[in-house]
């Protein structure tokens, strides 16, 4: 053989070799696919990333927007976001920091206020955002990160396949055709509509709808309250929500001011057209608002003073007895679609993500890890799926309406305040952020934390 020959022959052996080598690191080396690039997906990249484990995260939409209006971080999830890094410098880029939660009856009258946040004695404050930028903000810190390739737009999961060797494949759809890609573990976090859940679930009932339809919007305007005070106002049957989600502006006082709609309908034929998040003009709907005028807040006024309305039905899913199927499980929406009575579906995404980043750091990138996650979560919050179509925190107006039909001169003759409180704390203890407990709690992901080599 020539020198060239044997140049060549050597160059092919090591080629083969180092291909070889390749592929046994890759399939040591764990890597979760991380279906769904929406908030709970994009908190777990962070964490994983953070931890050290190989992650990718597959978004069905080819360009990611700040879509949506206003959401609420509750202080279990803000402590959470403070241990990925973000800082309240960076929150203020996208939230203003929330003072106060209050019910108010369909005449004005006081029904329950608390102080949130710092103000109510936590150590990190409770935030109202917008949806949108708060999502983009998650997505730009993944990205500088992880780097751009760590999220890959417009791939929408189909299916998933279990494999012989234990690991799991991912079936996807793109402008260009099917793809598939093979992890160590699978995360469905693809929302309400998830095709992962669907797949673990195929015998789940269709998507939840109790007849609650919500319009919402945003406006420029002074906010009620404290400046910075979370409103529900009305009753079961008919209510509004309002908040702002920006600081006011101090030359003009007027803030970008979040507010919420609702009508249920006992019959739900009667809206029976209902679409998905679609834009409305306002005049389908102000009628059942018009008269809802008070010193301190013009409800009319307000609405009508939006750019736009959109409309969605108030839904949610039964719960499921288990979020896992082998090396997959579900997480965010696709676990446990909730209604937005309780303000915290956003919140619990990212403490999804946070757990899962312990129970790795525990167990392993493996399925007992994700058993342990199970373990400590499906349970309580399927529990809290059920809490929140109760009302969650709003059953408060509906106890009202149902002991004197929303008229009244004391609140006390109607619920005592330790029946109040009670029934808050209690809501607040089984959403994971009762004060005291979380004050004391240790860190779910302690301070640089790795997995180990």
């Amino acid at each position: 053989m020539s020198f060239r020959g044997l140049y060549k022959s050597i160059q092919k052996r090591n080629e083969i070799s180092d291909a070889i080598t390749e592929e046994k690191r890759m399939a040591k080396t764990p890597r979760v696919l991380i279906s769904g690039g929406g908030i709970g997906g994009l908190a777990l990249g962070l964490t994983l990333h953070q931890i050290g484990v190989e992650c990718v995260v597959f978004e069905s939409v080819r360009t990611l927007k700040p879509l949506g209006v206003g959401i609420n971080l509750q202080p279990n999830a803000v402590r959470e976001l403070f241990d990925l890094g973000f800082t309240e410098g960076d929150m203020d880029q996208f939230a203003v920091s929330s003072k106060e939660f209050a019910l108010v009856g369909l005449k004005g009258q006081e029904i329950y206020s608390e102080p949130r946040g710092v103000s109510a004695g936590y150590k990190w404050p409770q935030y109202a955002a917008h949806r949108g930028e708060f999502h983009m903000a998650l997505y730009r810190k993944f990205i500088e990160l992880a780097g751009p390739d760590a999220v890959r737009t417009g791939h929408r999961a189909q299916s998933y396949e279990h494999n012989a060797d234990g690991t799991v494949t991912l079936h996807m759809d793109t402008e260009a055709g099917a793809v598939s890609e093979t992890g160590t573990l699978l995360i469905g976090a693809d929302g309400i509509h998830s095709a992962i859940r669907a797949q673990m679930h195929p015998d789940q009932p269709p998507i939840h709808w109790g007849g609650a339809v919500m319009w919402r919007g945003t406006t420029l305007a002074k906010p009620v309250r404290t400046g910075s005070s979370f409103v529900g106002l009305g009753t079961h049957e008919k209510r509004m929500v309002v908040y702002p989600i920006s600081p006011s502006d101090p030359e003009t006082g007027l803030a970008l001011v979040n507010w919420i709609a609702e009508v249920t309908y006992e019959d739900a034929s009667e809206h029976a057209n209902v679409g998905w998040f679609r834009q409305v003009p306002i005049d389908d709907f102000i009628h059942h608002f018009e008269d809802w005028t008070y010193d301190w807040l013009n409800v009319p006024e307000l609405i009508r003073s939006s750019d736009m309305a959109f409309e969605n039905p108030m839904i949610d899913r039964d719960p499921v007895d288990t979020w896992l199927d082998g090396p997959v499980a579900l997480m965010g929406d696709a676990a446990h679609a909730m209604y937005p009575t309780g303000s915290n579906g956003a919140s619990q995404a990212v403490i999804d993500a946070r757990v899962l980043g312990a129970k790795f750091l525990e167990h392993g990138v493996n399925e007992a890890a994700l058993q342990a996650y199970n373990d400590q979560l499906c349970a309580p919050i399927s529990a809290l799926v059920l809490r929140n179509r109760g009302a969650g925190p709003f059953g408060l107006l509906n106890m009202v309406n149902d002991r004197c039909g929303g008229e009244f001169a004391s609140i006390d003759d109607v619920i005592p305040e330790a029946e109040r409180v009670d029934f808050m704390a209690k809501y607040q203890s089984a959403a994971g952020f009762a004060r005291d407990e979380l004050n004391v709690a240790e860190p779910t992901i302690a301070a640089g934390r790795k997995m180990a080599s």
